[in-house]
């Protein structure tokens, strides 16, 4: 029971300390290695093939202009295991190799969100409004190996490219080619 205060059903501050020290002294026992792709989106998308779970979509996006992209567990799965594929071989990142990926919210950019949780490779998150020079910094600093962009800014990405000593591979999304580049939608 709570005690009304203002109106307002809060919780008084007894309750929450319970509740608090419950959480506590629950004792839940941790793997060893959790991978957040293998162990639950692949979980879930077993659970939903086999009619234990109901079909929702993992993921479901929408642009200004209404094109859709909606994608069930079993979708995002398979998706982000090729997605990893093209990471690992066709970029050549291991585990623990770092990857920069500027890149609009576009479907693409949670896909590799999630092939890179499944292959262990570092995802290094830079917004559009980046500048060369704000390229060239994250690049050094993080080491990264590789580059993941758009047709917009791959441009900038080529002009600070001399300077990059660790970067071993290039990662366009989009439907065009650009020399030195690896198409992500042609490689999935």
């Amino acid at each position: 029971p709570c005690r009304t205060f203002h109106g307002n059903n809060r919780l008084l501050t007894s309750q929450i300390i319970s509740y608090y020290e419950s959480i506590n002294q629950y004792k839940k026992e941790l793997p060893e290695y959790f991978n957040f792709a293998s162990d639950v989106l692949d979980e879930w998308a077993r659970l939903e093939k086999d009619g234990r779970k109901p079909a929702n979509p993992a993921f479901w996006w929408v642009n200004d202009e209404g094109d859709e992209v909606k994608w069930s567990f079993e979708e995002l799965g398979s998706l982000s295991r090729k997605a990893a594929n093209v990471l690992s071989e066709a970029c050549g990142l291991q585990r623990g190799d770092r990857i920069v990926a500027v890149l609009p919210r576009v479907p693409e950019w949670w896909l590799l969100n999630v092939a890179c949780m499944r292959a262990g490779i570092v995802l290094i998150p830079g917004t559009s409004q980046l500048t060369a020079k704000d390229i060239s910094y994250r690049l050094q600093a993080s080491k990264a190996k590789c580059f993941v962009t758009d047709d917009k800014l791959a441009p900038a990405v080529e002009s600070v490219l001399p300077g990059s000593q660790f970067l071993k591979s290039k990662l366009i999304v989009g439907q065009g080619s650009r020399d030195g580049w690896l198409n992500l939608k042609e490689l999935l």
